[in-house]
This record gives structure tokens, sequence and C-alpha cells, in this order.
């Protein structure tokens, strides 16, 4: 740095050159992270390409902080968000995005025994935050949704969250703000800047499907909303799945159901030896007046989540309270699960085979938009933790995060303009490029100057690699036969 040398020209002492060095380092740091390309922090993801992602020098908190972690998944809106979405060279087209979302922040889905509820309102209300400028309007477009097309049950599901005591598994008002706002963030780089749909797009440029519960069908329609260049229930053709890992016609996978039960297993054996674990939950079962056993099946991480997230205190009763320890262990043990899941590989190969058909539905569509079709260039699936867990597993992106409320996995299809006949891919875990991430195209940008993958190595891997690690050349194959 030039103040470095004209200090040692001065004359300056070893002392006062190092006092001056740590002055100049806070600055230096505060110019790094003004850089708007890291989304390292957010996302925990550590990508190697030289050409997008900056580390995140000396900021990053140890990464078992179970706190730090917990406030990571809750995703409370709060700055506008930094992402690497839409970026390529400028010669290349944008022909097709498909987005995978996870649903929005979430009342719990098990309740502790014997303790009150969390007190948390599911009605809207555009007044209090986290808010959105667009939320009062979303409110009342949603009122008006009856020319919508929903597949079979979806049409008698809310088209928003509206109970002043949220029901078990309902959606927030910060989960629909989370979504309006991955749609607000989508809109500028796809629609504003790329212009993937046109003004008068159609239903046919769109393919929505959403699992058949409120949380998510209102998760995708918050996202449309903000994300569309125009709302138009008229367009909206919103399909029914209820597999919550989208495998649609070919769920008959029994080597998949296996390998599940194989990692149910070793989740039991990693709590069992958990000692700090069971005494947590030996203490809490006191407070509450129940068996231990009881309060283990009521899954209490879940429901102490929901506390954290909203700002609510733990509950009480006459015997004690539950408190930040009680949840630091629990939270802390499910950060180890996560990092031996990784470690024992189970997971990784019920991820292949659970996540195989929607990643070839996936593969098939972008094929068919590659060779010039102009239907289905956008896509949106709304799902679970569930599902975007195992496909983040499949494709190798093992540095990932366990997805967290409104979490987005987004696959980008650009065609090279000056040959258009080639095509790459680009994919995004809520907003950092992980393209190079994937066990496909991992060592692919050390011999490109181009920062995508070809598409032909994605449709490999689909098509063909996959089936590899089980001596397999099918999907049919595959789920009938035991790994190598």
């Amino acid at each position: 740095m030039a103040t470095c040398a004209a200090a040692s020209q001065a004359g300056w002492s070893y002392k006062e050159k190092q006092q001056w060095k740590l002055v100049l380092l806070p600055i230096f740091l505060v110019l790094v992270h003004l850089i708007p390309v890291n989304p390292v922090r957010e996302d925990g993801l550590n990508p190697k390409s030289r050409k997008r992602i900056m580390p995140d020098l000396l900021t990053e908190p140890p990464a078992i902080d179970p706190v730090y972690e917990a406030h990571v998944y809750c995703n409370i809106p709060t700055i506008a968000e930094r992402s690497m979405e839409g970026h390529a060279p400028h010669y290349f087209k944008l022909v097709s995005v498909h987005v995978l979302i996870r649903h929005g922040d979430r009342y719990p889905l098990y309740a502790i025994p014997k303790t009150k509820r969390p007190d948390i309102d599911c009605m809207l209300v555009p007044s209090r935050k986290p808010s959105h400028p667009q939320l009062e309007a979303f409110i009342k477009h949603m009122s008006k949704g009856s020319a919508a097309q929903m597949d079979g049950s979806l049409s008698s599901l809310p088209r928003f969250p509206s109970h002043s005591l949220c029901e078990m598994g309902e959606l927030t008002q910060i989960g629909v703000v989370q979504h309006l706002r991955n749609g607000q963030l989508l809109r500028e780089i796809y629609i504003n800047k790329h212009k993937l749909l046109p003004g008068d797009w159609t239903a046919k440029q769109l393919y929505l499907e959403t699992t058949g519960k409120s949380r998510t069908l209102q998760s995708a329609l918050a996202l449309l909303y903000t994300f569309l260049p125009d709302f138009d229930w008229k367009k909206i053709n919103m399909r029914h799945q209820w597999s919550t890992i989208f495998c649609s016609g070919s769920c008959d996978c029994p080597m998949r159901n296996h390998y599940l039960e194989e990692e149910q297993r070793r989740q039991y054996s990693l709590r069992v030896k958990n000692n700090d674990l069971e005494k947590i939950y030996v203490d809490m079962a006191k407070i509450v007046g129940i068996p231990t056993r009881q309060l283990r099946a009521s899954n209490p991480i879940d429901s102490l989540l929901c506390y954290f997230c909203h700002n609510v205190s733990f509950p009480c009763t006459k015997t004690g309270c539950i408190g930040m320890e009680h949840f630091k262990v629990i939270k802390r043990h499910q950060l180890e699960d996560e990092r031996e899941r990784q470690e024992k590989k189970l997971y990784f190969l019920y991820a292949l085979l659970a996540t195989h058909p929607l990643l070839n539905q996936t593969v098939n569509r972008l094929q068919r938009i590659a060779e010039g079709k102009k239907e289905e260039v956008f896509v949106l699936y709304s799902a679970h933790d569930v599902t975007l867990s195992p496909v983040l597993s499949a494709l190798g992106i093992t540095e990932a995060r366990f997805p967290r409320f409104a979490a987005r996995l987004v696959f980008e299809l650009w065609q090279d303009g000056k040959r258009p006949k080639e095509h790459f891919i680009r994919i995004l875990y809520n907003g950092a490029d992980v393209t190079f991430q994937t066990s496909f195209c991992k060592d692919h940008y050390k011999r490109s100057s181009k920062p995508m993958c070809p598409l032909e190595k994605f449709v490999n891997f689909v098509k063909r690699d996959m089936f590899l690690i089980f001596n397999s050349t099918s999907y049919y194959d595959a789920c009938r036969r035991r790994a190598l």
C-alpha cells in the first residue's frame, strides 16, 4: 500500500509501522465488504471459482455456533440481499430459469406437550414489521383468485394466511414477506434486466407446481406476485404434486426407501450417543412434567425455533422454564448430525434416487428449450426442506447449509451468442453461485474461461452418471440394486 511505503520512507520505527497497520486493517476489511459479490456469510458456502466469490475475511462465526446458525435458518427479512443470479458475459442470452423454493417461515408442526403454544398472529398486517411495500396489494389480489386454475385439492386451500392465532404449520407474515422479497429480487434480474418474460406473457411460458400444503401454495403465490410483469389470475395454472420429493409417476423405488431407513438408523445412533443431549431432554421433560420419551417424540427443536425466530420467550411451567441453554444443545446436535450425514454417505445414496425424477424432468425441459421450444421458460416448484436438501446432496453441493426458510435453488440456462447452438447452465443457492461445487462440473472452470457449465455435463450426470455408484445404467435398475 502506498501509505505503508510512505511510512517506511519517513523512517518510522517497527512499533509505529505495526500500529499503523492495525489502523488500516479495519478500513481494508470495510472496503472488502462493500464489494457486493460475496454471499458466503449468508449461505455458508465457499465457492471455488476465482471469477465470482471472495472469501468473507475474519467475519465468519464458528461453523458450530448454534445461535448464529439459527439466525441464518430463520432468514428474517432485514437488509437487501446480495445475489449472483443473472450474471454472465454480455454476449450470453438467458433463455430459461428453473426455481425450487422452500416455503417461508411457518408456525411449528409439533407442540411441546403441556406448554402454551407460541402466541404468533398469522393475520397479514401491512403496518406490522417485517412488511413489504406490496403486501397490502398482495392481500387484495389474493382475495380475487377465483379465476386461477388449480389442480385438485389446491383450489380449496386459502390463498394467504388469515388466522389471528396461527394454525399448526401455517405460513406467517414473515414467510409471506420472505417470498415477496424473493420474487422482487428475481424480477429485477430476470424480467427487468434479462427480459425473460414479455409484458404480455402467457400461461404456456410458465410451469408451476406445489405440494398440497397451504404454506407452499401461498409461498408460490407471494413469489409470483412480485415476480411476474403483471400478475393475472387467468394465466396462473398451479399443478399439485402429492410427493414432497416431486417424484410424480416414478416413485416406486425400493432402494431409495432402504437408504432412507439406514439414514434414520444413523440419526438414531448419533442421538443416543450424545449424553449432553439426553441430559437436556431429561431436564426439559421434568420442566413440562412428561416422560423423556414423550418429549423427544414431540421434536422440540421445531417448536423452539419458532419461539427463537419470532423473538418470543421460551415456554415456562410452574416447575421452571425452557431456556437458551436447552435450545443451544439441541441445535448444536442438529448441526453435528448434518455434518456426520455428509460423511457417512447414506443420505447421499438416498438423495440420488430420491431426486432423479425431479432432476430428469428439469433436464428434459432444459433440452427442449435449448432446441428452440419457447414454452415453460420459467419454472417454479414450491416445496419443503425435505425436497431441497436431497437435491443439494445429489448435485454434490456438500458445503451448503440445510435449507433455511424461503431458501431458493435456481437453475439458469444460457445461450452462447457467439455460438448459438451451445448452451450452459448456472446453479445458484440463495444467491450464491455454486455451479462449480457440483460433482459434474467442479473441475470444468479450470479448463474454461466461461463462468458456467456446459448443459451436456448436467444432462450426462442426470441421464447416466447418477447411477454409476449403483453399478446401474438406469433409474429403474438403480432402484433395485445396492450401491457398490
